[in-house]
């Protein structure tokens, strides 16, 4: 598809018109996917945007394509690329990579000494972050806000990160540490080696936490069941 015709910029207040159905699209997107994002409404996603922690693509004619937004944790020491989502008709146009450059290079104009990390379960977000010079870290080096990691409750995979302590999760953790980094040519040269051995480490780790979900499931049907007979 061709870009040209979309403007790709830090979001002005203009743009709260575009909340709803970025909201919308964004729940709409965790339900088919099976993996769950931090539920945000339209009234946080306008927020973000008349602060200037957002950026936003839109065609020349006004019709939205994509988004994304800033969130500092621990006093601005961590930074977290959120919500990143494209329009279905929009999607492997190369959008969300350019969406992601913008917003990561906003991240780093207005918290030029904090941390940016990101949790996903989708390899092509793993690479476009390790084209920006992102590492895949443990959990224990992500922030330690308690406001952050209640922004999961909203995900299916909850009851998984709880039972882990927090300390793991469907999701990989990947950082960006102004301080300590990868070159994004060295980073990126490395992922293309290393690609399949991701593809297999997300399919084993998906594969261990759905064999802990089951007995889980099983015992929350169990108790439905015993509930309603009472």
């Amino acid at each position: 598809m061709d870009n040209s015709s979309i403007d790709i910029r830090t979001a002005t207040v203009a743009d709260v018109q575009y909340a709803s159905t970025i909201t919308a699209e964004m729940e709409s997107s965790a339900k088919v996917r099976g993996t769950g994002i931090a539920k945000r409404s339209s009234d946080y996603v306008a927020k973000k945007i008349t602060e200037g922690k957002a950026v936003i693509a839109v065609t020349k004619k006004g019709e939205w394509v994509g988004f994304c937004y800033i969130e500092a944790w621990g006093h601005d020491a961590f930074v977290a690329n959120s919500g990143l989502i494209v329009s279905p008709p929009f999607r492997k146009s190369g959008v969300a990579k350019k969406i992601k450059e913008n917003i990561f290079e906003l991240s780093k104009s207005m918290y030029p000494h904090a941390k940016i990390f990101g949790l996903t379960t989708g390899l092509a977000v793993m690479k476009i972050n390790s084209d920006l010079g992102y590492e895949p870290v443990t959990y224990s080096e992500l922030t330690d806000d308690d406001q952050f990691w209640a922004g999961c409750k909203s995900c299916v995979n909850y009851d998984i990160l709880i039972s882990k302590n927090r300390k793991n999760c469907m999701c990989t953790a990947m950082l960006y540490d102004p301080a300590d980094h990868y070159e994004p040519a060295e980073t990126a040269e490395d992922f293309e080696k290393h690609s399949k051995l991701y593809e297999r480490f997300m399919r084993l780790k998906q594969s261990k936490f759905l064999g802990f979900l089951k007995p889980l499931q099983k015992v929350k049907a169990h108790l439905f069941t015993v509930l309603n007979f009472y």
